[in-house]
Order: structure tokens, then C-alpha cells, then sequence
């Protein structure tokens, strides 16, 4: 086995990632297995991983204006889009045995727990993926604002 690099990292996916490339369904099983065995992976060299994930494959906030919504409520649609694409993953990291939980942005407490920093750490330090859904929990910015924050 192969020694990492690094001890702890947080992966950026663009939600159409999770798009099936044959029949062009939002959510493909074969892509989550796929990626669940690869962070699976990753895990077992020692890596505690983070990740953040876009709602694209769903629907992006943007085309809310072209829909007649207003950007800040396309964007609303969008960051629930994200946590969609978070509990996706998640059931299939437990699907491969590995322990995983969705922290949201925004406060929905019977999907998923509250955002908080030293929360993230914990759940991290336990050996538990963490998938970071609803970008910053703000309309007019996007999942990449969330990684980089």
C-alpha cells in the first residue's frame, strides 16, 4: 500500500460528475459505487477525507433567472440540489462500508447535521468521510466558494 502524502484532504466534484453517461440521468449508481470505491481507497492510506460537491447535475442556480425564479431563490434551489447530491454519496460510501455523514450549510436537521468547523474536524479525526451540502448556505456563490472557504 502506497503511503500518503498528505493527511487530510477535501475533494471539490462538480455535481454533473454524478450524471449517468449513457442515459443522461441526474444520478448514476455505477459513477457513486465508482467514486465510493476510490475515496474508499483513499481512506486506507491513512487520508481523512472532505468532500464538497456541486448540485449541476440537478439544477444550477443560474437557470433560475432564465425560468423567471430571481437568482437568489435559483440559488436557493441549487444549494438543496447539492445536499441531493451529498446524501447520494453518502449512502454509497455506507453501500462500500465506509463511515460517512453529510454536514449541511443550512440548518435541516432530519437529513443532515449543522455545519460547523470543529464538528467537521471531529467526525474527520474519527475516521469519518465528511460531505460538506449546501455551498456556503448563501445565494450568489457557488460549491467552489464553499471548498475554498
Amino acid at each position: 500500500m502506497k503511503k500518503a502524502i498528505y493527511r487530510r484532504i477535501l475533494l471539490k466534484l462538480s455535481g454533473e460528475v454524478l450524471r449517468d453517461p449513457q442515459s443522461g440521468e441526474c444520478l448514476s449508481d455505477s459513477v457513486l459505487a465508482e467514486m465510493a470505491k476510490q475515496i474508499q481507497a483513499v481512506r486506507k492510506m491513512g487520508v481523512q477525507v472532505g468532500v464538497v460537491i456541486g448540485g449541476g447535475n440537478i439544477f444550477r442556480g443560474m437557470k433560475g433567472q432564465d425560468r423567471g425564479f430571481g437568482r437568489a431563490h435559483g440559488d436557493n434551489m441549487g444549494m438543496l440540489a447539492t445536499l441531493i447530491n451529498s446524501l447520494a454519496l453518502q449512502s454509497a460510501l455506507e453501500a462500500a462500508g465506509v463511515p460517512a455523514k453529510t454536514l449541511s450549510a443550512t440548518a435541516m436537521p432530519s437529513l443532515a447535521e449543522l455545519f460547523t468547523f470543529r464538528r467537521a474536524i471531529e467526525l474527520l479525526d474519527a475516521g469519518t468521510v465528511v460531505i460538506i451540502g449546501g455551498g456556503t448556505g448563501n445565494p450568489f456563490f457557488t460549491t467552489d466558494s464553499a471548498a475554498a472557504l
